[in-house]
């Protein structure tokens, strides 16, 4: 059973924000949301602006697919030693930094190129980018987890949407501010020059305390069981089993071994948390254009509130779960998430409404910050120290992977039954978080309550 921590007065609570591994959570949010968008909508602005058919440019969402499948290279970033890199910088920053170079130098590539002339190229290097910033986030969620105690990973994460959040303006309207006054190429080599925001992070920063792989390894029952039945076979079939058995199938194991019956429910737990807020995503921008909203209010209200509600709602998490525990929080962000869809089915009734357009900003905006800080301390309060990296990355893809696909679904609702009874679905495809968030709070092996500080 975990360590019950202790409950903070909120001066306390407010002072965990001060402290280095959450300030560095800041630095590297920004290095994991640079890269995100200029693979996606800056990238299509540009394709398009160069003339490339819109049909083609289309074939570019499937990029985003590397991001929902990280968990299938996870283990290699958990487990493989990186020559040269591993043994200066430890397994995470050795990981990071391999990364962010794969970043810039796809980035830079990209800079160099004429999409017109070289579309198969752009794609290729794309993907490269793609690959790196999702291999990024793979040993940031590792180096994060592993940096510092449960207690504060929720104001770590709040620290990180920040960041990430200044990493997709940079890359968004930063890019197109750049490439409006000079160039795409200059656009693209100043994002590539942002890069060493998270560089110098990452050497500034200590690698996190852990195992050496071989003590890790040695420490698997089945990693020694492998080991003993296959005495007397060849050297590089014992030490690859036993890599593969440690990096693969113990990870997995282990999240099984430590919660039995449990583990199922949890899983089903990560799945549905989100999948209110993701399932109407793709239904949230037709309906301000069907409500009659012109496109530079729905960019002023949507840019402006709802990204600072968002760090808003992030840092409010972070601070109340530092003061009351990761469980009551984890109900709160569950039904804020969820409930906060209805103020969506009030602006579909509503009609063209600024103050209810605001109101729903803010609202969901809040709630989702708030519940992501929440949920990704609970994550990362799941995941064992020894398997940071593969179990966080399987974790996050089935956080998100639910939601996604039934958001694909959207139109066919909203054609059939119209906005305001499509949110209101999407608010009860929230309800079974909620029930499972209780359980969850209440379950003191999960997540112990805190205890009373001291007079």
């Amino acid at each position: 059973m975990p360590t019950p921590p202790v409950q903070r007065s909120w001066r306390a609570a407010l002072a965990i924000y001060l402290r280095a591994p959450v300030i560095t959570m800041l630095f590297l949010g920004f290095s994991a949301g640079l890269p995100f968008l200029l693979v996606f909508s800056t990238l299509s602005a540009w394709l398009r602006s160069d003339g490339v058919e819109v049909a083609a440019i289309g074939f570019f969402s499937w990029i985003g697919i590397l991001y929902s499948i990280k968990f299938f290279w996870a283990p290699v970033v958990d487990r493989l030693a990186l020559p040269l890199l591993t043994r200066t910088f430890g397994q995470r920053r050795g990981w990071m930094l391999l990364a962010q170079a794969l970043i810039a130098g796809g980035l830079v590539g990209l800079a160099s190129l004429n999409p017109t002339d070289n579309l198969a190229m752009v794609a290729a290097l794309a993907l490269v980018v793609a690959f790196g910033s999702a291999t990024q986030d793979i040993a940031i969620d590792a180096f994060r987890i592993e940096s510092a105690p449960d207690d504060i990973q929720a104001a770590m994460a709040s620290t990180y949407i920040i960041g990430y959040r200044g990493g997709l303006l940079a890359a968004g309207a930063g890019a197109l501010y750049v490439a409006s006054a000079y160039s795409w190429e200059v656009a693209y080599l100043s994002m590539a020059a942002l890069v060493g925001i998270g560089v110098i992070t990452v050497l500034l920063r200590p690698e996190p305390a852990r195992l050496s792989l071989n003590t890790q390894l040695i420490h698997e029952p089945r990693v020694r069981a492998f080991l003993r039945t296959s005495r007397g076979k060849p050297k590089l079939l014992r030490r690859s089993g036993a890599w593969l058995l440690g990096a693969v199938v113990c990870p997995f194991t282990d999240f099984f071994s430590r919660h039995r019956l449990k583990a199922l429910w949890l899983l089903v737990f990560i799945a549905v948390f989100r999948i209110s807020d993701l399932a109407m995503a793709s239904m949230a921008n037709p309906l301000y254009i069907d409500m009659g909203f012109s496109l530079a209010t729905i960019a002023n209200v949507t840019n402006i509130f709802g990204i600072a509600m968002s760090i808003s709602g992030g840092i409010l998490g972070g601070l109340l779960v530092a003061r009351y525990g990761i469980g009551p929080i984890l109900v709160l962000g569950a039904a804020a998430a969820t409930l906060t869809n209805l103020l969506f089915a009030a602006l579909a009734l509503a009609g063209e409404s600024l103050p209810f357009l605001v109101m729903a900003i803010i609202g969901d905006n809040l709630a989702n910050g708030l519940a992501s800080a929440v949920f990704i301390a609970f994550l990362s309060s799941l995941t064992s120290k020894a398997y940071t990296a593969t179990q966080y990355a399987l974790f996050s893809s089935l956080m998100t992977l639910p939601g996604k696909f039934l958001s694909g679904f959207g139109g066919m609702v909203v054609a059939a039954e119209g906005y305001a009874t499509f949110f209101v679905i999407a608010t009860a495809l929230g309800l079974p978080a909620i029930l499972l968030a209780i359980w969850v709070s209440r379950d003191r092996d999960l997540v112990p309550r805190p205890v009373p500080r001291a007079a």
